[in-house]
């Protein structure tokens, strides 16, 4: 297995938590209808629900765009590996069981380093018999390692995606576009880059009262423009596909996002805001909403 991931003494993961600060992997558990995170992080989840109330669109578009992208790049690209960094935790559908689901064989690497989803590894690491699913526990910061660790899973001869999904806006600009180059820069050719992030661009107010609950928490928390974002794709050898970069709720949206099971209205009623979230149907979506960008680079 990647590293000694899974090998880790329990003690030392419950070491490595500190669940009186919220972290992003936690908190976007939280508006995803997760189970694994702590108070601090529904704290630092509803906190940005109240300054922005239709915010979790942007997560959840966010996270349909990771569906919408994976499964173009499997059943339109022939795409059969995936590093996924910034996974956060498991919460369906993950990249391997939308790669799994058209083409059994796909590989899929993960890479986080929260230790609650290092716990939650196992849960992950489930494939079929004809493809692999893996984890590596390593910090975005930290490529090289990165790099060394998927390809124990990954065959960097054949094309790869590279997902960097809500990841980059918790690096600063002076790290972030040197990290996605040497990323890049191990990828072969005709390899995908899928990426989304945080923009101030299309509805500054909401996104601004949203960053302020998260950097008093000490979250870094970058906001890019369309400019900068695509900086990321034509500073490092990739052509962006058609639609370009785009909020995500506008990526190929023919496909549209599945509408949760509803429960019961008087349930549903009993409930608090931050837990209807995840019964919302997010195809109620208009401009105003989102503040997320997303778009899909080939490397040549």
């Amino acid at each position: 297995m990647s590293g000694d991931a899974l090998s880790q003494d329990p003690a030392e993961l419950r070491r490595r938590i500190d669940s009186s600060k919220a972290h992003p992997a936690r908190v976007y558990d939280v508006f995803l209808g997760g189970k694994d995170h702590y108070p601090a992080d529904r704290s630092a989840a509803g906190a940005a629900l109240a300054a922005n109330p239709r915010g979790y669109l942007d997560v959840r578009h966010n996270r349909d765009f990771m569906r919408r992208a994976v499964n173009t790049l499997v059943t339109e690209d022939g795409i059969r590996q995936f590093l996924d960094i910034g996974t956060g935790l498991p919460t369906a559908e993950n990249v391997h069981q939308i790669a799994q689901g058209v083409a059994p064989e796909s590989r899929v690497v993960y890479v986080d380093n929260d230790p609650v989803v290092l716990a939650h590894a196992r849960a992950l690491l489930t494939s079929g018999p004809e493809g692999r699913t893996d984890y590596v526990d390593a910090d975005l910061k930290d490529p090289a390692a990165i790099l060394e660790q998927a390809a124990e899973t990954l065959d960097f001869d054949r094309p790869i995606a590279l997902c960097l999904v809500a990841v980059l806006h918790f690096v600063e600009d002076g790290e972030a576009y040197p990290i996605v180059r040497e990323l890049v820069e191990a990828l072969p050719s005709g390899s995908r880059v899928v990426l989304s992030h945080l923009t101030e661009d299309l509805n500054p107010e909401n996104v601004r009262a949203v960053q302020r609950t998260y950097t008093e928490r000490g979250f870094t928390f970058v906001l890019r423009t369309r400019a900068d974002v695509e900086r990321f794709f034509t500073e490092h050898g990739l052509d962006v596909v058609a639609p370009g970069v785009v909020p995500v709720h506008r990526w190929h949206p023919d496909r549209a996002a599945p509408v949760p099971e509803q429960p019961e209205a008087s349930y549903l009623e009993s409930l608090d805001p931050i837990e209807r979230v995840r019964y919302a149907d997010i195809n109620d979506v208009t401009d105003a909403d989102i503040n997320v960008y997303g778009a899909v680079g080939v490397k040549s």
